[in-house]
């Protein structure tokens, strides 16, 4: 493990890593290092214990909260949008259901389309970002996008589609987004480090975002920035969990999955005989 430590340690000093590594081996921490800083402008430097945005790491956590309400019966995956949405967001296609929500195969218009040359670094919002505290406020910014196919027809990557989902849920709970993914994956899950926090209210050991290091530097995230899968103004941050470093996400979500969230993770998965689920991460592979 000294060779892979010196390895990680090298590779960081070459790329200028800013982050957090954690290397597990069975029921054991074999490696837990931190590198670079969490504020450039105040020289604090990241520690295992910082807790970072993980944007659409985000989506697996949503796609986990929409199915536990399949389990209980208050969606179901032929659910449609129109029934939840009404008069909201008209083009989106009448037949959009849950499944195709979840499964990237909506084909509804993204509003971060990154099958059209979408510039990450650019990140601009047709509305400033301080408007945008709620899954609700998110109306306007996913509105105007014309369908790209025909529900069902194929998978096409989508954003949009989980900020519609979260709405959903929201619409059919009554309850805001963020305390749904808490109360029904984070907690759970043991996840107690994990939170969609507004960006403009920081709270301690969290790191602030920034683009590439090369260029303008530009801070993202200082008033209020949404990362893909989070509603507006709040991020999710933290690692799938931790009481000890956010270095545990992954260990403490696949844990959640085996665990205490089975059943939802059971569903979600076994629900698809085509299309593709985001449990972690993005891009995932899909079967046809």
């Amino acid at each position: 493990m000294a060779s892979v430590s010196a390895s990680i340690d090298r590779l960081a000093a070459e790329t200028g890593f800013s982050g957090v590594v954690r290397v597990d081996r069975g029921a054991g921490v074999e490696l837990t290092a931190a590198y670079g800083t969490a504020h450039r402008g105040y020289g604090i430097p990241n520690t295992i214990d910082t807790r970072f945005g993980i944007a659409s790491g985000t989506k697996g956590l949503t796609a986990l909260t929409v199915v536990s309400l399949v389990v209980e019966g208050r969606l179901d995956l032929a659910t449609t949008a129109r029934s939840v949405l009404g008069d909201d967001l008209p083009l989106i296609d009448d037949d959009v259901t849950v499944e195709h929500l979840l499964a990237h195969r909506s084909g509804i218009g993204d509003y971060v389309d990154e099958d059209v040359g979408y510039d990450g670094a650019a990140y601009l919002m047709p509305v400033p970002v301080h408007l945008l505290a709620d899954a609700d406020d998110y109306l306007r910014v996913l509105d105007g996008h014309p369908a790209k196919f025909r529900p069902g027809e194929r998978f096409c990557y989508c954003n949009s589609g989980y900020v519609i989902l979260a709405l959903i849920a929201e619409r059919v709970t009554q309850r805001a987004f963020a305390e749904l993914v808490v109360e029904r994956v984070c907690e759970p899950a043991g996840m107690l480090d994990t939170a969609f926090l507004r960006s403009d209210e920081p709270s301690g050991r969290v790191a602030t975002g920034y683009l590439e290091a090369t260029g303008n530097r530009l801070l993202i995230g200082s008033a209020a920035h949404r990362l893909s899968g989070s509603p507006a103004q709040r991020r999710l941050v933290g690692s799938a969990a931790q009481r000890r470093s956010v270095a545990e996400a992954p260990r403490r979500w696949q844990r959640g999955l085996a665990g205490s969230c089975r059943d939802s993770a059971t569903a979600l998965t076994g629900a698809f005989t085509a299309g593709a689920v985001v449990l972690m991460g993005r891009r995932p592979g899909w079967r046809d």
